[in-house]
């Protein structure tokens, strides 16, 4: 029950209509931060925070949510586990217990995250939405205002450490026929388990990492699941030659070009998997490697899903065209019934929501303008930490550049203060 209110109340924080209400019914107050306000609490606000700490560098961490890492809490199915091997998802001066698997469980994750804040003391200010921050040229400051329980705050601070990350919020495509459809329809935020749809025919649409998980997660659980695959995509087994594949390319990447990398991930990927486009998964025509160099999107490694496509338990659907009563018609003409879909189709940043400044960050995409490993540091004392679309590792590494370029900053500007308090001492007592 405590973890059943725990998640509703985290959901309910989310919704703009309770927020708004929240705010116009409470009062308003004005905080100065004698260092950076870190927005978000997901495994790269923590990052930064801890870098921050050893750096001796106060902080203020808000989360919109009432726990750290609210996507991992509140918004993924029960049977996650960490895509790529623990030692590549540490974050900085802490890891991994050495009894836990290879590939941690979500709530193994969650127990690491929730340690690794007890001991760096990082405590956030839960319930606190950031609605609007923007940098005051003639103060010289940046004004965070958030909305909280007790009503809204503006904070006031040099720095401003954007940790919101990459997936702050679901995308849900508008599909033609929706309100006709009948059946739910659900993001994979809302999806806990594929108990509920035990013997029913489910559409899922997406097949990145998290779609096809949850078709294995539906066979699981004796469902009757269907994907759709609306573009190429790479899939490789999650371990090559006894190492993890993700391990094993970086290791290469130390002596090859990446092309022949990627040529020989592919080589051995057709050799253990076989011809992914003979089950209407058909590979783009970059490597795996140089696709997610240049667009950021990952390949799909394999945890079963696959060889549950090839027996025919799992169907491969192309592009919807339309819904109608619990039935889909897809591009190709073929319409088949269904009693629920499930939408696999991502999270996007929400940062052009609620920070005003046009030069770091995109207002399209919401990522920053400059691309790793150069997109952490913006103007005025703006920073970017968990955008490298590099996972962990990538928000790790910048969560210590930052936290080195704040440290400098912040001990010239206390240099100048205690001067300043010095020079309107008396000279008997300065």
């Amino acid at each position: 029950m405590e973890d059943y209110l725990r998640e509703r109340e985290g959901k309910q924080l989310h919704d703009p209509i309770y927020i708004e209400k929240t705010k116009n019914s409470s009062s308003s107050r004005c905080e100065y931060v004698d260092g950076p306000v870190i927005v978000g609490a997901g495994p790269s606000g923590l990052a930064a925070a801890a870098c921050l700490k050893e750096k001796g560098v106060p902080y203020v961490v808000l989360e919109r949510s009432n726990c750290i890492a609210s996507l991992w809490q509140l918004k993924t199915y029960d049977r996650l586990r960490l895509h790529l091997p623990k030692q590549f998802c540490e974050l900085p001066f802490l890891g991994f217990p050495s009894n836990f698997p290879t590939y941690p469980t979500k709530q193994q994750f969650i127990k690491y995250l929730e340690d690794y804040a007890k001991k760096f003391d990082i405590r956030p200010r839960f319930n606190e939405t950031v609605a609007h921050a923007e940098y005051d040229s003639t103060l010289g400051f940046w004004r965070v205002k958030s909305a909280g329980l007790k009503g809204e705050t503006e904070y006031v601070c040099r720095c401003l450490v954007v940790a919101t990350g990459e997936n702050a919020e679901p995308v849900v495509p508008q599909i033609e026929g929706m309100e006709e459809f009948g059946g739910p329809i659900r993001h994979t935020s809302l999806y806990k388990s594929g108990d509920e749809y035990r013997l029913k025919r489910v559409l899922v649409v997406g097949c990145g990492n998290s779609g096809m998980e949850v078709c294995l997660d539906l066979c699981n659980h004796k469902a009757k699941p269907s994907i759709v695959v609306r573009d190429t995509v790479h899939v490789l087994p999650r371990e090559m030659l006894g190492k993890s594949t993700f391990g094993l390319s970086m290791w290469l990447l130390k002596w090859l070009p990446m092309r022949l990398v990627d040529r020989f991930l592919l080589i051995v990927s057709w050799l253990m998997l076989g011809d992914t486009a003979r089950f209407g998964l058909d590979r783009p025509r970059l490597g795996p490697l140089e696709l997610k160099n240049l667009s950021g999107k990952t390949p799909v490694l394999d945890v079963g899903t696959l060889a549950k496509i090839k027996s025919g338990d799992i169907k491969v659907f192309p592009s919807i065209k339309r819904l109608k009563r619990h039935t889909v018609e897809f591009v190709n003409g073929k319409i088949q019934n269904f009693d629920a879909i499930i939408l696999a189709t991502g999270y996007r940043s929400n940062v052009p929501s609620w920070l005003k400044e046009g030069l770091m960050f995109s207002k399209k995409d919401g990522f920053p303008r400059k691309a790793f490993p150069n997109g952490w540091k913006g103007e005025c004392g703006l920073y970017a930490v968990g955008f490298t679309k590099r996972g962990l590792l990538g928000a790790s590494m910048d969560a210590k550049k930052i936290a080195e370029d704040i440290e400098r900053c912040w001990k010239v500007e206390s240099k100048q203060k205690l001067a300043f308090v010095s020079s309107l001492l008396p000279r008997s007592l300065s």
